[in-house]
């Protein structure tokens, strides 16, 4: 008797959620959702830096009706309910955002009970700028890119290369950028960009601005110290430094503040060689005159997102990381699979 083979999408089961404090009600409704349309349950820990987001989503998700522990929500730091989470054997998957630092502590607490760790790591993304494209638009929309959410973001453009010809030209246009950025208050008028989370983001980012001032790269604007009218606050100056060589500390780690990098090239095959030197490979931009140009340079960076000549973010395409970017997917089908297993029935005759 002729059978068949039929293929199954089952929900993964029990999933621990892990979300930063960065885009902290995105990144819990990018795990949440698809979770709850696979049809599993989840323990939500969101960061205690920025944990109101979770109460409120809470609230609506209860007032929505959803049944009593299908969502469950756990305050409380990394090291003690993060790491219980994933050592949990009654938990089947952890989704984690954060840091590769911290990724990699999850993943090892949770290799013991053998479980799908889902990740989205750092990310230090390089944007290529080739000779064919309108160079002050490119540069200009790079720097904004690159300083949205004070510089907070895992996929911000923070390395952008540009052809050696074309560098001092393009130095002009990244310190007009930054110069036009308003720090201060985020509620009053005319301020476009606010304070960095907390007073450890603040020391760091100003111990690796220091050490690149000290590794004599050109500092364009900006720099250590807060913006001249303001004496208190987590504020860091747009800081734009030139001539920076990959090898540098502020070439290679996540800064994760308005920091920004430009970095000369000579040859397209340079710029993608100098791109794909990182540990990192998360997001990746670049921009010319020639789609296909655009499309053999996108293909050649080992990073999971490329965004050609300022394309927005699309939600229905995976997002997520190559290297030590994280090796998850959210958004769109590729993200509602995290959370399903695969199973073979073999010789159902149906």
């Amino acid at each position: 008797m002729w059978t068949a083979t039929r293929i199954l999408r089952e929900p993964i089961g029990v999933c621990g959620l892990i979300t930063p404090w960065n885009w902290p009600i995105n990144q819990i409704a990018c795990k949440v959702a698809p979770a709850l349309a696979a049809g599993c349950t989840m323990v939500l820990k969101p960061s205690e830096v920025a944990p109101l987001s979770a109460l409120l989503f809470a609230e609506v998700l209860h007032e929505a009706g959803v049944p009593p522990g299908v969502f469950n929500l756990v305050n409380g730091d990394g090291a003690t309910v993060g790491e219980a989470i994933a050592r949990q054997p009654n938990v089947d998957m952890v989704s984690f955002t954060g840091s590769t630092r911290a990724g990699i502590a999850v993943a090892k607490a949770a290799a013991d009970t053998v479980k799908r760790v889902s990740q989205e790591l750092s990310g230090k993304s390089a944007n290529i700028i080739l000779d064919d494209t309108d160079l002050k638009a490119a540069v200009t929309a790079g720097v904004r890119a690159c300083f949205g959410n004070s510089g907070q973001s895992c996929n911000a453009p923070t390395r952008m290369l540009v052809q050696r010809t074309m560098l001092a030209e393009a130095e002009v246009h990244a310190k007009a950028a930054a110069e036009r950025i308003t720090v201060g208050d985020p509620q009053a008028d005319g301020v476009n960009m606010g304070p960095v989370v907390s007073a450890a983001q603040f020391a760091r980012m100003q111990n690796l601005i220091t050490q690149a001032i000290d590794d004599e790269t050109s500092l364009l604007t900006g720099g250590a110290g807060r913006p001249a009218h303001l004496s208190t606050g987590y504020y860091v100056q747009p800081t734009i430094f030139s001539n920076v060589r990959n090898s540098m500390t502020i070439a290679r780690e996540e800064v994760f503040g308005p920091v920004f990098c430009l970095m000369p090239y000579d040859r397209d095959d340079d710029a993608i060689n100098i791109a794909n030197d990182s540990p990192y490979g998360l997001s990746g931009y670049v921009s010319s005159g020639d789609p296909e140009r655009a499309m053999r340079v996108a293909r050649a960076m080992r990073s999971r997102n490329v965004h050609v000549n300022g394309a927005p973010v699309d939600h229905s395409a995976p997002f997520g990381g190559y290297k030590q970017s994280g090796n998850g997917r959210e958004w769109g089908e590729f993200g509602f699979k995290e959370f399903l297993e695969v199973k073979a029935v073999m010789g159902y005759a149906g």
